[in-house]
């Protein structure tokens, strides 16, 4: 009889998914947004994420033997929660919550994953429940399914789990072995987004341009130092100016942020006008470059005898999205690869938890060298959706959709791409992308004006040939889930800059045959074409809006935009005259 195991996340109130696993190996995975049509979904619990992967796998909610989350509870004699109270002084109804009544969001949770299994018909009794650690959950999701061999030096950096958010640890023989932990307020993505916000962005999804605004400033024009103080061993947030909670917040409208009214004593007020004015693009990029400082400095210290032995290095967490701070990872002396999860987020922790739920029974996971576990979708089903959509169009199915798009593509024309099973995790590789020509200097304009609507300043991203890409980077380390950034050779920067940050980099995606052949034979059909097997590559759905799941998803974005040419499976869709 078959191990079967259901992993969910979403404890810390978003960003909730679900995973399965029969036995050790990955069956689905989806994060309830991409069905709920929410980005984040907010509140929600999975709900319609394990509907899906029981549909999936064909398993019955009876069936179903274990279930593990991503958050547990905290013992009173662990120095978590002690550690949590005596930072948070100042604030003493948070101090003696976390003495007397540390496990309340857990027990909260629980409450609600057990009546969500009762609506499944998933019976409590009958299911070995498994809690795992927030941060031992991201390590698990990037340990297991990563196959690397041998030792493997483990890093989440994280904003906060149910008080750990940082974890240094080694992988080793199918076990998690803890070397440090960190814990809350102190948190390196925390002083992270503590600056995304003072800059006038969502904390949750504008780190990213964050990073990319770094690379147009200069990090030595403000000193933002004493933000963290760190020494290798240890760091501790300056809570007097981020991190902060009760009195010492800034409050702007009724609305509490994350830094105190000190911070914008010293520099000035919160942003709220140009982007890119003195002193803000500035202050971007000395926050990056104390962020890699202080996170580095952790690895060489808790993890150089572990990376001396194997050189592998795994990272997760949300501050694992930063591909700055990865490639700065891989450049440490010792690291000879960096493997970072492709939904390194919360929502990856579904897939830890279950993971780890699995290992501890002593079963083998196998590993994962995608990401495509979502919902998939033939023909016949697009087809269908066409046919129920009242808008003018022409839909036709074609030999050879790939051949298609790349004529499309060297034509100048954008093209929305949705081919079979949806990715998990944030990134478009290959199967829910809006695709365009990069050597076409519009082609940024074009996907903004049409859809996007992202700001003039952010780059794309390219999915390159593998047989092109060490040219390219000059590096053949792998680059399968667009988690890291590479230098790019000078002659490609001058002949792709719409695909290069300001500092001469790029966040690229390698293409592997064995891994996206559909997807594969396009850019071998681009490199016909045009000379370069690469496509500029960004995700299928418009501002706000989670990935697009479904083909009735892709057809109600498509009418809703300006994109003019979809290919779902091996339907291309066209819009009619009116």
């Amino acid at each position: 009889m078959a191990l079967i195991t259901l992993g969910l996340s979403g404890a810390i109130g978003y960003d909730p998914a679900a995973a399965l696993f029969r036995d050790g190996e990955l069956v689905a995975a989806v994060e309830e947004e991409r069905l709920l049509r929410r980005h984040h979904a907010r509140g929600a619990m999975p709900l319609e994420a394990i509907k899906y992967c029981l549909r999936e796998a064909r398993v019955k909610p009876r069936e179903v033997n274990q279930v593990a989350i991503s958050y547990a509870p905290i013992s009173l004699f662990r120095r978590a929660r002690w550690h949590y109270a005596w930072r948070y002084w100042y604030a003493p109804e948070r101090s003696l919550v976390a003495i007397v009544d540390g496990n309340r969001r857990y027990r909260r949770y629980l409450a609600r994953v057990r009546e969500t299994l009762d609506e499944l018909d998933i019976p409590w009794k009958g299911i070995r429940f498994v809690p795992v650690e927030h941060q031992l959950a991201h390590a698990a999701s990037v340990y297991y399914l990563g196959g690397q061999k041998g030792k493997v030096g483990i890093f989440c950096i994280d904003l906060r789990g149910e008080y750990a958010t940082t974890l240094l640890a080694c992988g080793e023989n199918g076990r998690i072995r803890k070397i440090r932990e960190f814990y809350s307020p102190d948190s390196l993505e925390g002083m992270y987004a503590a600056v995304t916000d003072y800059l006038g962005f969502n904390m949750l999804d504008g780190a990213a341009k964050i990073m990319g605004m770094s690379t147009f400033g200069d990090p030595d024009r403000y000193d933002l130092s004493d933000l963290v103080e760190y020494t290798g061993r240890d760091f501790r947030i300056n809570t007097r100016l981020i991190g902060t909670v009760g009195l010492r917040r800034y409050k702007h409208k009724s609305r509490g942020h994350y830094f105190s009214p000190k911070l914008v004593d010293k520099l000035g007020p919160r942003r709220a006008g140009e982007l890119f004015q003195d002193p803000y693009v500035h202050y971007a990029a000395a926050a990056q470059r104390l962020y890699e400082r202080a996170a580095t400095s952790l690895v060489t210290y808790h993890l150089s005898d572990v990376l001396k032995e194997s050189g592998q290095l795994a990272v997760a967490g949300t501050g694992a999205f930063n591909v700055k701070l990865n490639q700065r990872l891989l450049e440490l002396p010792g690291v000879r690869s960096v493997y970072v999860h492709p939904a390194a987020g919360d929502s990856g922790t579904a897939i830890g938890a279950a993971a780890y739920a699995v290992a501890q029974q002593g079963t083998t996971i196998e590993p994962v060298p995608h990401s495509f576990l979502g919902p998939g979708f033939d023909t016949q089903r697009c087809l269908r959706a066409c046919e129920e959509r009242r808008e003018k169009h022409e839909r036709q199915v074609i030999s050879n959709p790939e051949e298609k798009a790349a004529e499309l593509l060297a034509d100048g024309q954008l093209v929305a791409w949705f081919q079979g099973r949806m990715e998990f995790g944030p990134r478009a590789l290959g199967h829910r992308c809006i695709l365009g020509n990069p050597a076409q200097s519009r082609m940024i304009d074009a996907i903004n004006k049409k859809v996007k609507f992202r700001e003039k300043w952010r780059y794309f991203s390219p999915s390159i040939l593998d047989t092109l890409a060490p040219e390219i980077l000059e590096s053949d380390h792998p680059a399968d889930f667009m988690t890291m950034s590479f230098k790019v050779a000078e002659h490609w920067r001058e002949r792709f800059p719409s695909l290069v940050y300001q500092d001469g980099t790029t966040r690229a995606h390698v293409v592997r045959e064995e891994i996206n052949p559909r997807y594969y034979r396009l850019l071998q059909a681009m490199e016909e074409k045009t000379g370069y097997g690469i496509v500029l590559n960004t995700s299928l759905n418009r501002p706000g809006e989670a990935m697009i799941c479904s083909p009735e998803d892709a057809l109600e974005m498509f009418f809703g935009s300006d994109l003019e040419y979809l290919i779902m499976e091996d339907v291309l869709v066209t819009k009619g005259e009116d």
